[in-house]
């Protein structure tokens, strides 16, 4: 990590740890709702009604999506056990489930629809619980490639809602009230410190439609109608149990977007990660999995409760950056806010009769941050040529199917128009060039040992042996051998006896650009080892005195041209890179 990178992120208002005042997290977490829940409405809309639903069908599902949306949204922030991320990550429901599950309603009906959500989201934990096996293959250049084209599937839409407005609307309405919110927006945003740049996105919106209201494009009809307090109309579909062909022929399609999205919440819980704290720290992959499983939840929820599938909305990052704050409590009040939101159509109106070009302008602002979040995820650990031609072809791919010119012909219908969708297809581009890398890779030796001092013999005999067959000098076999006795000293630390009886560790070593890619698995540690080196180079006081007499650790600093510390429940994994020693 450079010295610039370890200094602070001066713009972090609140940690996700530190509570700001509750007027400013609801104030903050208002602006989620206002942003998401036209799309979390929208999406079962258009589902339901291409899918031939009836309208107490889409009643149902509309309040369904978001009460699950809020009670999701919720868990996200809190964190049960090992079910949410601990980050204000907004959950909502997924367009990408589009195609398969109008084809689901049109086949089999809303019950078919519900059984299939349900089953489907029972991957996405089992992805979660086994989320270190796919580390190789999702890389931060994939994750952060997803997040890139999210923007770049969502973009079209938005722009698209420029000239969302009725007939006899005058035609400056449209872009001088979208005008007004982006300079607004941006210029506060630019050049506002403290609590006002955090009200940036509120402002704008307000004033876009004030702008909007004098020329009579705000819908004020909408809020008049609507009731103070309701319950949820419509009936729960219930669910199709009969297993039948319909079933068993779309759970595939099912099962892949399902694992597509748990990809885009991989993305997303890293990018919160990324931008929330002041000081850089390395990514925590248990929240991650807890993020996929939450995710998994909110599926889950929404099959049975008898809606369109869930997931996480990454405008959650853009807010996040835009403001300065991530505290949790900004997430608990998002979800809050939508469980009152569900019983409450009043609110619900004045929202959704926000004018498409003021939303359209806001959601610019946000998704333009989250595609430099991307390429920020994409750049954490260093890229080579290879991390950038899997990124580079996997983005202009995704591009080129998200805009329908990439041989239309042949793959506008394939698997439902899976691939219409940019971040789908480029996702899976990404995917299968990384796995087509690993595959392809050096041959790999590895040892398995119990994690104990008692190894360190056996470790050095396996890399002193690892060192000769690659031809190397002593000089490389005794900067291994010291680099394998640091980590393995430096994951023993605070470790009973019986833990290290109940643990073994997995040394796989293989060849990388002239040097040597050592990586160790083990069991999990509370400290990450990353972050405790990074520690190191900090010029300041206090606690970090006893840091610096942590041997190991400068010792492996010095070794080791690079060290990456991924944290998963029950399984901990440090990769380090060596060099050979210069002449």
């Amino acid at each position: 990590m450079t010295a610039k990178e370890s200094s602070l992120r001066k713009g972090i208002r609140y940690q996700p740890d530190e509570t700001p005042p509750v007027p400013l997290a609801f104030g903050l977490g208002l602006q989620l709702v206002v942003l998401c829940v036209a799309g979390i409405v929208l999406t079962p809309a258009i589902i339901i009604r291409a899918g031939g639903g009836s309208e107490d069908f889409l009643s149902w599902a509309v309040s369904a999506a978001i009460l699950v949306s809020g009670v999701t949204s919720l868990i996200q922030a809190v964190r049960f056990g090992r079910i949410g991320a601990g980050y204000v990550l907004l959950m909502g429901t997924s367009a990408a489930f589009t195609a398969v599950c109008v084809t689901a309603l049109v086949e089999g009906g809303p019950a078919m629809l519900a059984t299939l959500v349900v089953m489907s989201s029972l991957f996405q934990f089992i992805f979660s619980t086994w989320l270190s096996l796919f580390r190789r293959i999702l890389t931060p250049a994939v994750a952060g490639t997803v997040i890139m084209l999210v923007a770049v599937t969502v973009m079209p839409i938005i722009f698209g809602m420029l000239t969302d407005v009725p007939d006899g609307v005058p035609a400056p309405a449209a872009p001088v009230s979208a005008l007004a919110t982006i300079l607004v927006i941006v210029m506060i945003a630019l050049k506002a410190t403290g609590t006002l740049r955090l009200w940036a996105p509120v402002i704008g919106v307000a004033v876009g439609s004030v702008v909007a209201a004098f020329f009579g494009l705000y819908d004020v009809d909408r809020v008049a109608a609507a009731s103070w307090i309701g319950l949820p109309d419509g009936a729960w579909p219930g669910l199709d149990l009969n297993f039948g062909p319909v079933f068993w022929g779309l759970l595939p399609a099912f099962v892949f977007v399902t694992l597509v999205g748990a990809i885009e919440t991989v993305g997303d819980a890293i990018a919160i990660q990324r931008i929330a704290w002041r000081r850089p720290r390395a990514v925590d992959f248990r929240a991650v999995q807890g993020a996929v499983a939450a995710d998994g939840l909110g599926n889950l929820l929404s099959g049975l409760a008898g809606t369109v599938p869930n997931t996480t909305y990454s405008t959650s990052v853009s807010v996040a950056e835009l403001t300065g704050v991530g505290a949790r409590r900004v997430g608990v009040a998002v979800g809050i806010l939508f469980l009152a939101l569900a019983f409450f159509p009043k609110g619900l109106a004045v929202i959704l009769a926000i004018p498409g070009p003021v939303a359209s302008a806001y959601l610019t602002v946000l998704l333009s941050m989250l595609f430099v979040v991307g390429m920020r995820v994409v750049f954490q650990d260093g890229i080579d040529y290879r991390k950038g031609l899997v990124c580079g072809v996997a983005f202009w791919i995704g591009v080129g199917f998200q805009n329908g010119v990439i041989f239309p012909e042949y793959f506008a219908e394939f698997a439902g128009g899976l691939l219409q969708n940019g971040m789908t297809a480029g996702g899976l581009v990404a995917i299968l060039l990384t796995l087509f890398v690993e595959l392809t890779g050096h041959r790999r030796s590895r040892i398995e040992v119990e994690l104990d001092i008692s190894a360190l013999p056996k470790i050095s005999e396996f890399l002193r042996a690892f060192a000769s067959r690659m031809g190397w000098d002593a000089k490389m076999a005794d900067r291994l051998d010291a680099c394998g006795e640091e980590v393995l000293l430096t994951l023993l630390q605070d470790k009973s006896e019986e833990e290290r009886r109940q643990r073994r560790l997995l040394l796989v070593a293989h060849e990388e650009d002239g040097g040597a890619h050592l990586e160790f698995l083990a069991a999990t540690g509370e400290d990450n080892i990353q972050d405790r080196i990074a520690l190191l180079g900090a010029r300041t006081t206090g606690e970090l005195v006893e840091i610096e007499q942590e041997v190991s650790l400068r010792l492996l600093r010095h070794l080791a041209s690079s060290v990456r510390h991924q944290q998963y429940h029950d399984t901990d994994i440090v990769t380090v890179r060596v060099d050979r020693p210069s002449d």
